[in-house]
């Protein structure tokens, strides 16, 4: 086996690593995986992530721009088409923004839990 430092979750999310070697790479696009590690050769498609990650971003996410929304219109009184050019744009980038993040993360996590679809630990 080789010597390889594995990296914390909030490195595997902060950079995109490998979990298991801490290599670069771990994404293949904008917000999807590559296939595998180009070093440790870790397939990155036998994790699921599935949509834990926009799940979670929802809520936070969503609150976020609730109470933004909510505080603007209480403070400034603006009109509708405001809250429109502010909280719409606000709202996609922030959310795409932390998808990646969110995604590397719980992939991390699931690798250092050893976690995988229908399974558990007896």
């Amino acid at each position: 086996m080789a010597d390889w430092q594995t990296p914390g979750t909030m490195q595997v999310a902060l950079r995109g690593l490998c979990p298991r070697c801490g290599a670069t790479g771990l994404f293949g696009g904008a917000i999807s995986f590559s296939a595998t590690c180009k070093t440790c050769a870790l397939d990155f498609q036998a994790f699921n992530v599935g949509d834990g990650a926009a799940a979670f971003l929802i809520l936070i996410i969503g609150a976020i721009v609730a109470v933004g929304a909510v505080t603007l219109q209480l403070a400034a009184e603006p009109p509708f088409w405001v809250h429109i050019l502010i909280w719409v744009p606000f709202t996609l980038a922030l959310t795409l923004a932390a998808l990646r993040f969110a995604k590397a993360a719980l992939l991390g996590l699931e690798y250092r839990n050893q976690a995988r679809e229908g399974t558990r630990a007896e």
